[in-house]
């Protein structure tokens, strides 16, 4: 099992093609996050959470996923754009639970959404996945916001979908905040099914970058310490696919 505890900054690109997914520590993340801009509005884009609505698509009839959503698109290189809303539609085939569905969520805020904490993120991330993929010209960009909560007696699911590959080309999940909970631990599989890695997302910018083509992800679901008191998992999903059209 490759080593996911990781991994200078410069050996994302290669950790990435050598296994199909990385695991990359805060420290590292904030500095390559630096090169892109920085993180100057993190304490409003992190609070900006708190404002996110029930996602009533679960199929499992669970109201523990909160969410926001925003599109994007860019070239290899130029300004990363906000396309108008749209909604977020996964086949069957890659969500037996929610897919099939076009869902529409509550717009990421545009404040949010065009803030400093988001372009540095959206353009860490062109830059490494052009890197990756340099014969896609054009990108199609999803952004979510996610909560997971757990309350007393339930827990809350990240990945109620199970192991799961995401029907696009590269994903970066990225935690914002972790608050009175336990597990919500990631496992990646391969193709054969075999585990290739586990790890846990626990300090803001801990993150998780997946070759969606080549392995599959879930999370473990979360359980809140303290009953008595809010228990949650913030994360940022950001996904990138190759745009074939004119």
């Amino acid at each position: 099992m490759p080593d996911t505890a990781l991994i200078p900054d410069q050996s994302l690109q290669a950790s990435l093609m050598r296994d199909g997914f990385v695991f990359v520590h805060a420290d590292a993340m904030r500095r390559a996050l630096d090169t892109f801009g920085g993180l100057e509005d993190w304490q409003v884009f992190a609070g900006s959470w708190d404002d996110l609505d029930v996602d009533t698509y679960m199929a499992d009839g669970g109201r523990y996923r909160r969410r926001r959503h925003a599109v994007y698109a860019c070239g290899i290189s130029g300004a990363i754009v906000r396309a108008p809303a749209r909604p977020h539609y996964q086949g069957l085939d890659y969500n037996p639970l929610n897919g099939g569905v076009a869902r529409w969520f509550t717009p990421v805020d545009a404040s949010v959404g065009d803030g400093p904490s988001m372009r540095a993120i959206l353009a860490f991330s062109r830059d490494l996945f052009c890197r990756l993929s340099p014969g896609t010209a054009r990108w199609a960009i999803e952004v979510h916001q996610f909560r997971i909560e757990a309350r007393p007696g339930t827990e809350g699911r990240p990945t109620p979908e199970g192991m799961h590959r995401d029907g696009v080309d590269y994903v970066l999940v990225l935690l914002v905040n972790r608050r009175n909970i336990v597990s919500g631990t990631t496992g990646i599989l391969g193709p054969d099914g075999r585990e290739l890695g586990r790890f846990t997302l626990t300090e803001p910018l801990d993150a998780a970058l997946v070759d969606d083509a080549r392995v599959s992800h879930g999370v473990t679901p979360v359980q809140a310490v303290d009953a008595s008191a809010p228990a949650y998992r913030d994360v940022l999903v950001v996904t990138f696919k190759s745009d074939t059209q004119k």
